[in-house]
């Protein structure tokens, strides 16, 4: 019995000598970084990784959602590019994250490199329930910083859509909108993009 616990326990190990393959936290380069695989929400702050939970099934729902509704109306007049995560997006040197989704406006497709995009235009986050001040509060700093002109926050939770400007030489942004159900969402730096937040949440509802 004590030789099969012990084996059992030999099995559950960690491959440690894998680990040992790639530097500590804090010492890793954007060089390592950016030869990670893709196969997982990783993002990277200043010489630390930071491997994200993998999401829900509700919260993919509605990531999709939103890309096709913003490809949509980006293609209709070739207005940029729109991606969905995982893809990295450098806020400022050390610092990158993996927004839900992310657009880039055509005249500004030379910040658009094969691994990563140079900030964006516009960045999308629905909340995840595990860590919502990551989306609410941190994030909302971070791409004010890096100087993204709009972010939108979707709080399944609430049931709202929040969507923030940065003003021009502006440090923080602004709260364009609130939108909850029976309204409809809508973009400052997209003329002509709107969300109807009823539909929204109510696709998510009904898988």
């Amino acid at each position: 019995m004590i030789q099969q616990i012990e084996a059992a326990v030999l099995e559950a190990e960690p491959t440690w000598d894998v680990a040992k393959l790639f530097p500590d936290q804090g010492m890793w380069s954007e060089e390592e970084y950016l030869m990670l695989p893709d196969n997982r929400l990783t993002e990277f702050s200043h010489g630390r990784l930071e491997v994200l939970p993998m999401p829900s099934f509700a919260h993919q729902l509605l990531v999709m959602l939103f890309y096709r509704l913003l490809h949509a109306r980006i293609v209709s007049q070739n207005l940029g590019y729109a991606v969905v995560a995982p893809m990295r997006i450098q806020l400022w040197r050390g610092k990158y994250r993996e927004p839900d989704v992310a657009l880039m406006l055509r005249a500004h497709r030379e910040r658009i490199h094969e691994q990563y995009w140079e900030g964006a235009d516009l960045v999308m986050e629905v909340v995840s329930p595990d860590d919502p001040l990551r989306d609410v509060e941190t994030k909302r700093r971070e791409y004010a910083q890096a100087g993204i002109p709009e972010y939108w926050l979707v709080n399944p939770a609430s049931e709202t859509i929040t969507v923030f400007t940065l003003p021009a030489d502006a440090a923080s942004y602004d709260v364009h909108g609130v939108y909850t159900r029976g309204e409809t969402a809508a973009s400052l730096l997209l003329a002509g993009f709107t969300v109807d937040v009823e539909a929204c949440f109510a696709e998510a509802e009904n898988f």
